[in-house]
C-alpha cells in the first residue's frame, strides 16, 4: 500500500488538492479558483465543466509538485461544501451547479414557514427549510424552472460530482446528505415522508445510493487517470461534508469537542452521541457510524473579510504584506471602544432569514479604516457567538474550541474569537483541515487507521493557543447586545429589500 494520501477540498470558490504522508505532513498542494455566475440577484451558480477542469488541473499539478509516482497514493478522499444543488441529467451529463451562497428561495422559505413546513421536516431531518438548503432549492426549481427540474437525473452535492468524475460512481455519503436535510437523521436513510413535506415525492428516485464517509465508493477510471495523472484503480472513499472533514482535520474527534470554522461559512459544531437536544439547532450531520455533529451555521464568516479586501484593499501593497495581513494590522491599531462601529456579516443573508443584508452602523467622523476592519472582524465573531448560544441552550455545551478556516490564519482574529465567545481557542496546525480530514477518511477506508480518532491522533498538529481576556467580557457583552438589537430593528427593512429583489429576479415576492 502506498505511503501517501490525496485529500481534495471543493469549496464554494476554490478547489484544493493536497498530498499528505501518513504523519500528516503536507507534501504538495495546488489550488484553483472558480467563477460564480450571478444571473439574477440572489442567484449564485457555477459551471460544472469548469469545476471538473479545475479539479483535474490541481490534482495533476499536486502530483507533479510532490515528485512522487501516482501509484504511491494509497487512497483519495474528497470533501466539499454542503447544501446548494448539484445535478446530472438523465444521461449523466453535468446539468446544474447552485452554490450554498444562493438565496433565490428566500420567499419560498417564508411561505413554508407560514405553513408550518419546518414542523414536519425537523423531527425527521433535523432541519427546517432555509434558502440554500438542497431540498428547498430543488422545490424552487420544480416551481419556477420546471423544464430544468424535469431534466434532473441525479441529485448531487459538490464533492459527489468530483467523486463521480473520478470514478463514474453516482453515490453520496451519509454526512453530506444528513447535512443538507435529505435524510432521516436517526435512521440514516432517505425518507418518503420527509420528501413529501418538501413536496418532492417524485424526486426519491433521483437520490443517489448512500455510502459511509470512509467507505470505498469507487476507483479511478482510465479516463480520469489520463486527465489527472492519477493511477487507474486507486480507491476513492465516499468523502465528507466539508465542515465534518475540517473538524477531523483540526483534531476534533471526541464527543463534546467543538470545532469552529471561519471560512466562507460560519460553522460552529459539537460532536454529540445522539441527534437529540433540548432545543432545535440549525442542522445535524453524522460524524461516524455511531455519533453526530450538532451544527449551527450560516454564510456569515470570513467571506465578509474577503469581500472587504476585494473591494477596498485589493490594489494595496505595503512592504510585501498581503492585503489580509494589512487589514488585520489596521484592526489592531486601536483599542476596542464601545462606540466603535457595528457590522452585520449578512452579505449572503442570515441563517433563517435570507432577506438579511450586511451593513455598518454607528460610523462617526473620527472612525478610520482600522475601526471599520475591526468592526468586520467583531461582527463575524458575533455571528459565531449567536450560533454558539443556540447550541448551548440546546445542551451542546463545550469549554474550549479549535478554530480553523481562513480566519484562523490571522494573528488577531483568533484572539477576538476567544474574547467574544469566552472560551480558550486553539488554532489547527494545518491550514488545509478540510483536505486533511478527507485524507484521514481515505486512510481509514483502506485500513491504515481503525477510525477517525486514530487517524487524527497520527496526522493532526496544533499550532497556537488563545485565552479569553476576561477584562473585555463585559465590553463584548454590551457590544453583542447592541448587535442583536440593531438586527431586530433592521429585519422589516431587509424584507422590503428582499421583495424588490424578487421582483427584479422575475419571481413573485
Amino acid at each position: 500500500m502506498g505511503d501517501y494520501l490525496l485529500g481534495l477540498d471543493a469549496g464554494n470558490t476554490v478547489i484544493k488538492a493536497v498530498i499528505f504522508d501518513r504523519k500528516g505532513k503536507e507534501i504538495a498542494s495546488a489550488a484553483a479558483e472558480g467563477h460564480s455566475r450571478m444571473p439574477y440577484p440572489g442567484h449564485v451558480e457555477r459551471d460544472l465543466d469548469e469545476l471538473w477542469e479545475n479539479a483535474r488541473r490541481v490534482i495533476r499539478k499536486c502530483i507533479d509538485e510532490a515528485g512522487i509516482d501516482a501509484g504511491e497514493l494509497a487512497a483519495i478522499g474528497c470533501a466539499g461544501h454542503g447544501n446548494g444543488l448539484y445535478a446530472l441529467d438523465h444521461e449523466g451529463r453535468p446539468l446544474l451547479g447552485i452554490q450554498s451562497l444562493d438565496t433565490r428561495a428566500a420567499a419560498l422559505v417564508e411561505e413554508w414557514t407560514s405553513q408550518g413546513v419546518g414542523d414536519r421536516t425537523y423531527p425527521i431531518g433535523q432541519q427546517r427549510p432555509w434558502p440554500s438548503q438542497t431540498p428547498t432549492l430543488l422545490a424552487w426549481m420544480k416551481r419556477y424552472r420546471p423544464e430544468v427540474f424535469a431534466s434532473i437525473g441525479t441529485i448531487f452535492l459538490c464533492k459527489d460530482f468530483i467523486v463521480n468524475r473520478l470514478t463514474g460512481a453516482r453515490v453520496s455519503d451519509v454526512s453530506d446528505m444528513t447535512g443538507c436535510g435529505l435524510l432521516n437523521v436517526a435512521g440514516r436513510h432517505y425518507d418518503r415522508e420527509l420528501m413529501a413535506a418538501y413536496g418532492l415525492c417524485e424526486s426519491m428516485d433521483l437520490l443517489p445510493p448512500l455510502v459511509e464517509s470512509a467507505e470505498i465508493a469507487g476507483r479511478i477510471t482510465e479516463a480520469a487517470a489520463a486527465g489527472t495523472g492519477l493511477a487507474a484503480g486507486t480507491p476513492v472513499v465516499g468523502g465528507l461534508f466539508d465542515v465534518v472533514a475540517s473538524a477531523i482535520g483540526s483534531g476534533v474527534t471526541r464527543t463534546g469537542a467543538a470545532s469552529i470554522i471561519a471560512g466562507t461559512w460560519s460553522i460552529n459544531q459539537v460532536i454529540i452521541e445522539r441527534p437529540e437536544l433540548q432545543g432545535p439547532v440549525f442542522m445535524s450531520s453524522t460524524f461516524d457510524r455511531d455519533r453526530y455533529m450538532a451544527i449551527e451555521s450560516s454564510a456569515t464568516s470570513a467571506a465578509n473579510l474577503e469581500w472587504l479586501v476585494r473591494e477596498f484593499f485589493s490594489e494595496v501593497r505595503s512592504d510585501g504584506r498581503s492585503p489580509f495581513d494589512l487589514c488585520c494590522e489596521l484592526a489592531s491599531s486601536s483599542d476596542p471602544a464601545f462606540d466603535d462601529p457595528i457590522y452585520h456579516p449578512y452579505l449572503y443573508g442570515a441563517q433563517q432569514d435570507g432577506s438579511a443584508r450586511a451593513g455598518f452602523y454607528g460610523i462617526a467622523g473620527w472612525h478610520t479604516k482600522g475601526h471599520l476592519v475591526r468592526a468586520v472582524l467583531e461582527g463575524v465573531a458575533f455571528g459565531h457567538r449567536q450560533h454558539i448560544e443556540t447550541m448551548r441552550k440546546a445542551g451542546a455545551a463545550f469549554d474550549e474550541a479549535v478554530l480553523s478556516g481562513g480566519g484562523s490564519r490571522s494573528l488577531i482574529w483568533p484572539q477576538i474569537f476567544a474574547d467574544v465567545i469566552g472560551v480558550p481557542v486553539s488554532v489547527a496546525g494545518s491550514r488545509e483541515t478540510g483536505a486533511l480530514g478527507a485524507a484521514i477518511a481515505a486512510a481509514t477506508g483502506v485500513g491504515i487507521f481503525s477510525d477517525f480518532a486514530e487517524g487524527a491522533a497520527a496526522m493532526v498538529k496544533t499550532e497556537r493557543h488563545y485565552l479569553p481576556n476576561r477584562a473585555l467580557e463585559a465590553h463584548y457583552a454590551r457590544r453583542y447586545a447592541l448587535y442583536r438589537d440593531i438586527a431586530d430593528v433592521m429585519t422589516p427593512l431587509w424584507r422590503r429589500l428582499s421583495a424588490m429583489q424578487a421582483i427584479t429576479a422575475g419571481v413573485a415576492a
